[in-house]
């Protein structure tokens, strides 16, 4: 049974006709989702990145809703204003990224009772290009995939790599995977940094306006990651990097200027994948789907053109 769930706006946003429900996981995890319910051409699973919430994503949801395409996001257990870890709220925290597979089989079976439009499409943003993929390696429901600034690798140095690896193994081992990873460093979130040398965006209209969100609604910022989310993070890309595409069509984008994920783990998937397109975006950073109205527009045409294309 789903309840009503808060869906926050800013003063002059235009939720599109959205709303949020609460809906609970096979092992009791209360999750927020959003709907944007209209739209006939089908249904665009809005898979958010870490740190991400629900209100953030009304900007591609208005985007898919103006080219004809339902859509609804998802606040992952951990963040937004889905259920937290109890002894720190601010730390971003799973054992093992298989739970986030029970959210998403939470949210596949809301968009069922809810009747939302097909062909279904996962479109994943950073983690959410990661629980994606591995969606697709295991349900069958989705007719076609795209990925923005996907995390199937992480821009680490050899150093830096091993000494997670080494860390966030040992502490999940012995029992405090929960615990916040020490100098985990640049945290993405916008909430307290300066524009200028932002990882996420080129465009200050939309980073003051992620900054405003959070100011406005505190509750759903988010610090970094605990060690138990870095080792799950490692074994998933590890263990998706081992499997071969999955056999649907596939479009990727990836900004020149990607400071966050890997870009070759992405150059090297999308390779392989045989009905994959991966698009370059000159000067683009981590988040394509923020960057500046005329960019937005370009790269939602793109999507609408693809899904037009591959799922008719």
């Amino acid at each position: 049974m789903t309840q009503a769930a808060p869906l926050h706006g800013l003063p002059g946003d235009a939720l599109s006709g959205g709303h949020a429900l609460w809906v609970t996981t096979s092992d009791g995890v209360r999750l927020r989702v959003a709907l944007w319910p209209e739209g006939s051409k089908g249904t665009v699973f809005l898979f958010p990145g870490r740190t991400e919430y629900v209100e953030k994503y009304v900007v591609p949801a208005r985007e898919l809703a103006s080219r004809g395409y339902a859509s609804l996001a998802v606040d992952w257990r951990g963040q937004g204003l889905t259920e937290r870890p109890r002894h720190d709220r601010m730390v971003g925290h799973v054992n093992d990224f298989n739970e986030f597979q029970r959210d998403v089989d939470a949210v596949i079976a809301l968009a069922t009772e809810e009747g939302l439009p097909r062909p279904w499409v996962v479109l994943g943003h950073s983690m959410g290009g990661l629980i994606g993929l591995a969606t697709l390696m295991r349900r069958s429901e989705f007719s076609a995939a795209v990925f923005s600034a996907p995390m199937w690798g992480l821009q680490l140095s050899p150093h830096r790599r091993l000494g997670a690896w080494l860390m966030s193994s040992i502490a999940s081992t012995v029992g405090i995977g929960h615990l916040g990873t020490p100098a985990s460093g640049k945290v993405a979130d916008p909430a307290n940094a300066p524009f200028e040398g932002n990882l996420l965006t080129t465009d200050p209209e939309m980073f003051a306006w992620m900054k405003a969100q959070l100011a406005a609604h505190p509750d759903l910022a988010l610090g970094g990651p605990s060690l138990g989310w870095v080792w799950g993070a490692f074994r998933e890309m590890h263990r998706c990097a081992r499997e071969a595409a999955p056999d649907i069509p596939c479009l990727t984008f990836l900004g020149t200027e990607e400071g966050i994920v890997d870009p070759d783990a992405i150059h090297v998937r999308m390779a392989s994948w045989p009905r994959g397109k991966l698009v370059t975006l000159p000067g683009a950073r981590h988040e394509p789907m923020m960057e500046g109205a005329a960019k937005r527009a370009k790269l939602f045409d793109q999507v609408a053109d693809f899904l037009a294309a591959e799922t008719a």
